[in-house]
């Protein structure tokens, strides 16, 4: 308790980490729970912070709880709350009717739209999705955010993970109202709206704003044309359609690509320009000067100009962020409080995990604040070991600013770079000397340039900042493709574990959020992370959704896949988590599945593996497979296979990652080698975003629809 009262000052700083926790809870239950126990479990832990009395142990425990709690009982709220029709099958040239939201250029080929529907014929209201995003082939000249429009379009539910504990776009879908994905070959077709449909205030402002963003950046790609233009656009609207995949992956892989996601670094820069140039400009009038804080009236500068930024770059869920960050620092000088503090990092966090609580999922959220309070924890040991030290001299003024920027880079690298192998599987080698030759075209030639652009907008002069705006961005370029193209300049890692990530985050939140010297025991637990994040299992076979694509473990090591034309992302994907550096085409390619017309068979830890094409294969690979893949449920008299994997549970509980026992594992050499079996449906739960309403069916034909209920197997087999 000593302990805890030296550190009084920093208690505030853990309540959001409390609320993640609840959050995170939520997200890894296995079933969707009910609302009321959402209810009952806070109004528990009130009683219990009531009852806790007087300050100690004991009352920091309920508090605790009570922040558990909360973060449990909001996530169940907000999920309620965004709760909306999903599309449970396929429509294939769907009449689809509906006003347009969002217009999203493509840098290959036509646009995608983000729809509100008002109608698709063959499904009911209460069956009809609120919104869809489709990708439209052919654009329609004039389109404009507001516009009702008519398609034909093949519509799906939004995509099941491509492997078990694989990014869940379905989640991310429903807390955004997102029903249904797809596509279009036509160009939409602009009619009238529908009788008696009326916009509320509200959604009316919101695509009035659309539509002003889209004049931006028609006027953007009119001064400054080509792919330099379309990214001066996302740096400014946060719309990143134009830019091309081998653009976004020299970002990437020279870890610079944060710069093309509108966040706290353009806030900052944005708004604290407008706070450093309307404090210069009043300090030019001594009489306003002298009269007023001009620090404050700043601030407020400051303010407005983070809100009209906010909305003019679409207000993404990482610029909502970054606002509420910057806003509440501005507000702190207003109060004459320090602005720049952990308590603000933790006010802004806590707030934003109130409203959204699904944001702690989201990478941009966990690296964003991990840098942040990396940095403002590093600034505050500095600054206490520095309070007595003085600098003289532009030399070393000079060197003091450089290595403040080396300092930042190397500290908010360090402090996401858990958070990039966990999510991405990657590692960008060289990231630090990219952002070091970028930076300074960021902060002085390429943002300052963006706001100029805005302020000289109005009066058609764009023309005039938009240039220097294009030469920072070329050289931010040439500095992503050179680093990028450096020896060794990403690294790719397998995935890791839950637990070791945990571990890592706990640690690196107890070193960064306490000021004494007990902060340092989260070095040895973050240790403990990291050694516990290798040696994760790998599946020996991996097995698509609907069983087309199948790669198996080859005697490498490596993965083999089967070839065809479909499939390459979910295969980029597994690639991915496998931490294989090699393309799709690669794993296609390699040897190790001998293939015809009627299927492929493939071996690995020394099981056949069969997979059918062709239902006069099965008979065949009944009588010799070990494991069996695609075709119809396991036939009468298949006794053979330790495993089946037939079509319909495959489209029907997604892709299944099957993991093999060694030889050298199984006491019993004579005993079946036990094979296990995880598939996607069974990883996510039953949640409301993996719930699919079945097509109605003339068959009265039952059938289990637990995961995996279509694998039979004449040895244990567990399907997780």
């Amino acid at each position: 308790m000593a302990r805890l009262e030296e550190e009084r000052a920093r208690w505030f700083v853990w309540l959001p980490v409390f609320v993640g926790l609840g959050i995170a809870l939520y997200f890894a239950l296995p079933l969707e729970p009910s609302l009321w126990a959402a209810l009952g479990g806070l109004a528990a832990a009130s009683a219990l912070l009531v009852a806790s009395g007087r300050p100690g142990l004991i009352r920091l425990a309920a508090v605790a709880l009570f922040a558990v709690a909360l973060g449990f009982a909001v996530s169940k709220a907000r999920t309620e709350w965004t709760r909306a029709p999903v599309l449970g099958h396929e429509m294939r040239f769907a009449d689809v009717r509906g006003i347009v939201e969002l217009i999203e250029p493509r840098a290959t080929r036509g646009e995608r739209l983000t729809l509100r529907v008002t109608s698709i014929r063959g499904l009911s209201a209460d069956a009809t999705p609120k919104r869809v995003r489709l990708w439209v082939l052919k654009t329609r000249d004039g389109l404009k955010p507001g516009d009702a429009v008519r398609l034909r379009a093949t519509l799906r539910p939004p995509p099941m993970p491509a492997l078990p504990g694989g990014y869940d776009f379905a989640r991310m879908a429903w807390f955004q109202g997102l029903g249904a994905t797809g596509y279009a070959l036509a160009a939409a077709e602009i009619e009238a709206p529908p009788e008696g449909y009326a916009q509320s205030a509200t959604r009316a402002v919101r695509l009035s704003l659309e539509r002003l963003r889209l004049e931006i950046g028609e006027r953007i790609r009119a001064v400054v044309p080509g792919e330099t233009g379309q990214i001066a656009v996302s740096l400014i609207t946060g719309e990143r359609g134009g830019i091309t995949d081998a653009t976004n992956d020299a970002y990437r892989d020279s870890g610079l690509i944060h710069i093309l996601s509108i966040s706290g670094l353009h806030m900052v820069i944005m708004a604290g320009a407008v706070f450093l140039s309307a404090r210069v400009l009043l300090a030019l009038f001594p009489a306003v000067a002298l009269r007023i804080s001009t620090k404050k009236w700043a601030a407020v500068a400051g303010l407005v100009g983070a809100t009209g930024y906010l909305l003019i770059s679409g207000a993404a869920i990482a610029t909502v962020r970054a606002f509420i960050m910057i806003s509440i620092m501005f507000v702190a000088v207003l109060l004459d409080r320090q602005a720049l503090a952990m308590r603000n990092v933790a006010l802004s966090a806590l707030l934003i995990l109130l409203v959204m609580p699904e944001s702690l999922l989201d990478p941009g959220f966990q690296m964003s604040f991990a840098a942040v309070i990396a940095l403002i924890a590093g600034y505050e040991l500095i600054r206490r070991r520095t309070e007595q030290t003085t600098f003289g001299g532009w030399g070393k003024l000079g060197v003091v600013f450089l290595g403040g920027i080396l300092l930042s880079t190397v500290i908010a690298s360090l402090a996401v770079a858990p958070i990039g192998i966990y999510h991405f599987h990657k590692s960008q080698q060289y990231a630090v000397l990219a952002n070091l030759i970028a930076g300074p075209a960021v902060n002085i030639v390429i943002m300052p340039a963006a706001l100029l652009t805005l302020v000289l907008m109005p009066f058609g002069l764009e023309w005039l900042a938009l240039p220097i705006m294009a030469l920072g961005i070329d050289f931010m370029s040439w500095t992503a493709y050179v680093v990028a193209a450096l020896p060794g300049a990403v690294g790719v890692i397998p995935e890791i574990r839950g637990t070791a990530f945990a571990l890592m985050v706990a640690g690196g939140l107890w070193l960064m959020l306490w000021q004494t010297r007990w902060r340092l025991w989260g070095l040895p637990v973050i240790a403990a992370g990291a050694l516990l994040a290798g040696g994760k299992e790998r599946p020996d076979i991996l097995v698509g959704r609907g069983g087309d694509l199948v790669a198996v473990r080859g005697a490498d090591g490596l993965l083999v896949a089967t070839r065809g034309a479909s499939g390459n992302f979910e295969l980029g994907r597994w690639l991915e988590h496998d931490g294989d550096a090699r393309g799709a085409r690669a794993a296609r390619e390699a040897r190790g599945l001998l293939c015809d017309g009627a299927g492929c068979i493939g071996e690995t830890k020394g099981l056949r593996i069969a997979i059918a094409r062709h239902s006069s294969a099965t008979a065949e690979d009944c009588a010799h497979a070990d494991i069996l893949v695609g075709g119809p449920r396991r036939p009468r008299g298949c006794d053979r296979p330790l495993a089946v994997f037939d079509r319909a549970a495959l489209r029907r509980n997604g892709a299944h990652a099957v993991y093999i026992q060694d030889e050298a594992e199984s006491p019993d050499r004579n005993a079946p080698r036990v094979v296990r079996a995880e598939s996607v449906a069974a990883r996510r739960g039953v949640r409301p975003w993996t719930e699919r309403p079945e097509r109605p069916r003339r068959s009265n034909r039952t059938r289990d629809a637990s995961p995996g209920a279509s694998i039979g197997s004449a040895a244990p087999l567990a399907d997780q």
